[in-house]
């Protein structure tokens, strides 16, 4: 089968979904009002609360939610087959992810921009959101750390990204400077920054001096260093990981407007660059699919376990940390979440799907593809390195050298990685302060303060444990509980997002539907591997740790959706549901919201 007609069919798809459905969504479900007054308006601080153009505001949210996860969990997801993959992008990209992180956005914008851990206490009640905010701690302290391993493995693999990546920082506080605090046009500086860091890159590749390689520059790989006897990569892990800590500090206590929203739009140009390139050598070369529709003989089965194997790419409970940690703080005008939200999960999906089809297409042969998905375990260690070699093939066809084309993807997932860790810290610093403010301990509201213990803990988690992948991979001691405790705070999510939509008298299906399904399927998958993998029940030895914390996420999972479950059958949710006025297709104007206090009063723009 050629692969052009999988790729057709998709952004088809997700044309489609965008068109109507998206608009739907907003017209029918959120009502989204133009006049509204956003947070970004109502609180204006210049430093988290800046009303951005919208597609500025887009960039920093696609990259933030992208990361490496719409690269990685895909071609993960591959061990079982092409046409698996395919189904669940499509389709959680359209009717869950999309509908999850547009809900997500508004629900905080008509909560002045409070985090969806603080909307877990407004919506059910003070313990949810305590059980909540211990969940959202967990995973975003994992995904800081892997995301610091990560981009240092990438780094040291990699010593032709680094000079592309370091320059990007001047680069994104000129961009901000000329563009968003003077509001000017952003095609000419959007081009020079793209034709900076790509020509930077291509000339990196060629040029070995320019080449950032700390594991060379400390004596080669096995030479011990007079970093604390480190071996040279070791020590190279150590530095690029004080680096990034050090970055992420500064970067996420700025103004949004000086690094964050900047580098993140120049990111997202980038990444729509990466995808014509990708797309366009697909056109040209028309590559076969040799991977099966079906891998029969895979073990463990697809189901449950691809729908928390693709997280990012379908759906992620991460995004909904950033619609409500970030991105509603940034809101010009509430009629913008549609692009912000919905079109950022498409952007997603569509990069999940050129990686399907780069590692569908990389294998001469069915029996390549076999060979190199023996296992899952083969799947989860080697299949990013397939992506680049699949996306490299596909570049080829537009005539960029296979060298240039690594260094090109290196430099993507890099960036994109940098641009979620920075978002994480500074969600991390925002749930910090609201446990201080829940705890009546103020010093933990003090911006230095919270960010210091938000890199702090990283810092601990990276460095200290063993991960099983060397120096600095401590992060991955955890790493299993993501994709289950990732998915169980989407469908607390969407949850959330049903009962306010309940309470508002509106039609809850759209995301009472993906709830229930996610629930279910990540529920099943969590429970099988705390009571199989983790006990020592099964045949694997027990792992303890991770038993420990999986049973206490998947206890409190179940008692939050307990208490809303409660609650949506309550004779109060249905009388509210009943008072708005169904039979006669009435609405409340856009923001007369029933859950708000008077505090909470919207307004509209003069």
């Amino acid at each position: 089968m050629n692969a052009v007609w999988l790729a057709c069919a998709a952004l088809l798809a997700f044309y489609v979904g965008w068109r109507w459905y998206s608009r739907f969504i907003a017209e029918r479900i959120y009502r989204l009002d133009h006049d509204y007054v956003t947070p970004a308006h109502r609180y204006r601080d210049g430093v988290d609360f800046v009303p951005t153009r919208k597609w500025v505001l887009w960039g920093h949210h696609f990259t933030s939610v992208a990361g490496a996860a719409p690269i990685v969990g895909p071609a993960i997801a591959m061990y079982w087959g092409w046409g698996p993959a395919i189904a669940w992008v499509v389709l959680g990209t359209i009717f869950a992810a999309g509908v999850h992180d547009f809900g997500a956005l508004v629900l905080s914008v008509r909560n002045k921009g409070q985090s969806i851990g603080t909307l877990a206490h407004r919506l059910v009640g003070r313990r949810a959101k305590l059980l909540f905010l211990f969940i959202i701690l967990i995973l975003i302290l994992m995904v800081n750390a892997v995301f610091a391993w990560v981009i240092a493995n990438l780094f040291i693999n990699n010593p032709a990204s680094v000079l592309p990546v370091i320059l990007q920082i001047p680069i994104a506080i000129w961009f901000g400077y000329t563009v968003i605090r003077r509001n000017r046009p952003m095609l000419v500086p959007s081009l020079v920054a793209l034709a900076v860091m790509y020509g930077t890159a291509i000339l990196t590749t060629r040029v070995g001096w320019l080449q950032i390689d700390l594991v060379s520059w400390f004596g080669g790989a096995g030479a011990t260093t007079a970093l604390f006897a480190l071996d040279a990569t070791s020590a190279a892990f150590l530095v690029w990981i004080v680096v990034l800590l050090a970055y992420v500090y500064v970067a996420s206590t700025l103004p949004v407007w000086k690094l964050l929203q900047p580098r993140d739009y120049i990111n997202a140009q980038q990444l729509l660059f990466g995808l014509l390139i990708l797309y366009g050598g697909l056109l040209v070369i028309r590559p076969e699919v040799t991977a099966p529709l079906y891998n029969a003989g895979a073990d463990p089965s697809w189901f449950p376990l691809l729908f928390i194997t693709i997280a990012c790419g379908a759906i992620s409970g991460f995004h909904g940390l950033v619609a409500s940690g970030t991105s509603s703080k940034q809101l010009d005008r509430e009629t913008d979440a549609r692009a912000v939200g919905y079109l950022g999960a498409l952007g997603e999906g569509t990069l999940a799907l050129i990686t399907i089809i780069a590692v569908s297409t990389f294998f001469a042969t069915q029996a390549d593809f076999l060979a190199g998905y023996a296992s899952f375990a083969q799947a989860g260690s080697a299949s990013l390195g397939y992506f680049v070699g699949g996306a490299a093939q596909l570049a080829g066809g537009l005539g960029i050298p296979a060298d240039v084309a690594a260094t090109l993807v290196a430099l993507i997932i890099v960036c994109f990685a940098a641009t979620t860790l920075d978002s994480a810290v500074r969600l991390l610093r925002y749930i910090i302060g609201e446990l201080g403010i829940e705890y009546r301990v103020p010093a933990l509201t003090r911006r230095h303060v919270a960010t210091s213990l938000a890199v702090g803990f990283t810092a601990l988690l990276v460095i200290l444990p063993d991960g099983g992948r060397g120096f600095g991979s401590g992060g991955y001691l955890l790493w299993p509980l993501f994709g289950t405790s990732n998915q169980l705070l989407a469908g607390i999510t969407l949850m959330l997002i049903s009962l306010w939509l309940v309470r508002q008298g509106r039609n809850p299906l759209p995301t009472l539907v993906p709830m229930v399904f996610l629930l279910a399927m990540t529920v099943w998958a969590m429970s099988a591997q705390v009571i199989f993998s983790w006990s020592g029940l099964g045949d694997a030895p027990p792992e303890w740790l991770l038993f420990v914390l999986g049973s206490a996420i998947l206890g409190f999972a179940l008692w939050i959706l307990l208490e809303a479950v409660r609650l949506l059958a309550s004779p109060t949710a249905r009388a509210a549901r009943a008072a708005a006025g169904d039979a006669a297709g009435a609405d409340r104007a856009p923001g007369d919201e029933g859950d708000a206090g008077p505090q909470d009063a919207p307004g509209r723009r003069p």
